[in-house]
């Protein structure tokens, strides 16, 4: 079974910049299109970006992009999301999973993310 661990989140106020990470433990990790979510109070997940199976393209939602990067390490089987120019809106608990993941996958703890005004 896949492991998920999310890390990076803080408290940041709004204009700064947090960057977050995810170890997996996917043998096939650099095969694999992974993706961030976040889930803010009160609301469903929601995906924010992704990164292809080859690791040369990605997509992200149209609230964070030219804000937010998303990249990875194969070596170190790793996800990050790189976030600038935060806004309060951005506040949520942030998680990474294989892209299109749903309820029936796996989720880790997630990492939380507080961006105040």
């Amino acid at each position: 079974q896949v492991q998920l661990v999310e890390s990076g989140g803080g408290l940041v106020q709004a204009g700064g910049s947090l960057r977050l990470s995810c170890v997996i433990s996917a043998r096939n990790f650099c095969d694999l299109p992974w993706a961030w979510f976040r889930q803010a109070p009160g609301k469903e997940r929601e995906f924010v970006a992704t990164i292809s199976g080859s690791g040369r393209n990605s997509r992200y939602s149209v609230s964070v992009e030219d804000r937010f990067t998303i990249g990875r390490d194969c070596r170190k089987k790793l996800v990050f999301l790189e976030m600038t120019a935060l806004t309060p809106e951005d506040t949520a608990v942030y998680y990474c999973n294989i892209d299109g993941a749903d309820q029936s996958n796996t989720w880790g703890q997630g990492t939380q993310v507080t961006v105040s005004s």
